[in-house]
């Protein structure tokens, strides 16, 4: 099992780190982990995220494929615990602030937009209020920090949602990556033809 700790040195930007692993043939994903099993049954991934270990997983079966660090909710916005499905991902998504006390003095940002607290992907797990996305404060990663979202680290969370895309029967190519990470200002929605489950507990 590989975790992501959040103590990474000097960090790139997602768009350098990613090009760069797609300009060398990268599949920016788990083919070091994926087992011929796995292989066989893409039916048997699914997402666990562990909110007392401020851990996300993505296992088949019982085995672990990987781990990242996340943050959690904090406070009176903790992250809701259940079963839930995976079904739609957003790329370079927008950001309206929603409407809470906390966000009051907040701006609308735009897709790309350096202070776009979404980053690059949102991966809904409960719609429309709950999903994991990227962030710039990594540093809250390991902690209760969000209002209930799962913050992860902006190169992982590309990782996962590629991941689950494949893995959930709406893959795409290289190209397509590439103008998602060219082009920021373009919104995607790509919606799973296999929703892939996802559980949160503590």
């Amino acid at each position: 099992m590989q975790s992501h700790s959040r103590a990474k040195g000097l960090r790139r930007g997602v768009t350098v780190a990613m090009v760069g692993l797609i300009a060398a043939g990268g599949t920016v994903a788990f083919h070091h982990r994926a087992s011929a099993e796995v292989a066989r049954d893409p039916a048997s991934i699914r997402v666990e995220a562990d909110l007392s270990e401020r851990k996300l997983y993505i296992k088949s079966g019982d085995s672990v494929l990987e781990s990242y660090d996340v943050a959690v909710g904090k406070g009176s916005k903790p992250t809701p615990q259940g079963n839930y499905t995976i079904r739609k991902i957003v790329w370079n998504p927008a950001w309206i602030p929603p409407d809470q006390p906390w966000a009051k003095d907040k701006q609308p940002q735009a897709p790309g937009a350096s202070a776009n607290p979404m980053k690059l992907v949102k991966i809904f797990f409960h719609e429309p209020d709950y999903y994991s996305h990227g962030t710039g404060d990594v540093e809250s990663l390991g902690s209760a920090a969000s209002h209930g979202c799962l913050r992860m680290d902006p190169d992982d969370a590309y990782r996962v949602a590629r991941y689950l895309m494949e893995h959930g029967g709406s893959p795409r190519d290289e190209s397509w990556f590439w103008r998602v990470l060219h082009f920021r200002s373009e919104t995607k929605t790509v919606y799973l033809d296999t929703p892939i489950p996802m559980t949160v507990n503590d």
